[in-house]
């Protein structure tokens, strides 16, 4: 689920960075800037020989935060998180986590030669399980969002619309991100349907 339903609704984030303690809404352009930049290296194909899995997003992420938060950027978390009412593995279990959602991933994009069919609920679980298991401190889902669009490349489809456009379609999203923590990624394929259908220029 996105980073932002870590925190009660009343609390203001702080983060400790290289710049010293930085409310999230100090921190958000600096992240929006890197995040253009990985976007821009992604389209120029600079990730195009990595693999999806651990190292390409451990890659990401620190792509984004590396010289605002060194000395996690890039690392799994050793902190235990509370994502909403969702409470993602213990930080001892990520890396074995980390180690089946690539494996899984790789299998089922390799299914996907014989079962294209398969496509909305193999980006559904690459989505969904990853934002579940949560496995950095922060930033979850900015580097979510840049994966996709790797993926989207790798399998030589168009980008598409990541962002619910309006209230109720953020509430569908968030209602399908809770029953992906329940590895139901039916809801979530139901919305990867929608987006491969209305492509936009990125």
């Amino acid at each position: 689920m996105a980073d932002e339903t870590t925190r009660p609704a009343h609390a203001t984030r702080t983060v400790e960075t290289v710049r010293g303690l930085l409310t999230y809404a100090q921190l958000a352009p600096l992240l929006a800037e890197r995040v253009l930049r990985t976007q821009a290296a992604i389209a120029r194909g600079e990730f195009d020989q990595a693999s999806p899995g651990r190292d390409l997003l451990c890659a990401l992420h620190a792509a984004i935060c590396s010289d605002l938060v060194p000395d996690w950027a890039g690392r799994w978390r050793t902190l235990a998180v509370t994502v909403g009412t969702h409470e993602p593995p213990q930080p001892h279990e990520i890396a074995l986590r980390m180690h089946d959602y690539e494996a899984d991933l790789s299998v089922r994009l390799t299914t996907l030669v014989e079962h294209p069919e398969l496509l909305p609920e193999t980006l559904a679980f690459a989505e969904g399980r990853l934002l579940s298991i949560h496995p950095f401190r922060d930033f979850n889902g900015r580097v979510t969002r840049l994966f996709l669009p790797w993926l989207l490349r790798r399998l030589n489809l168009p980008p598409v619309d990541l962002v619910p456009a309006d209230p109720a379609a953020t509430a569908t999203y968030l209602a399908a991100l809770r029953a992906a923590d329940r590895l139901d990624w039916q809801p979530l394929a139901t919305i990867w349907e929608q987006r491969l259908a209305t492509p936009f220029d990125s």
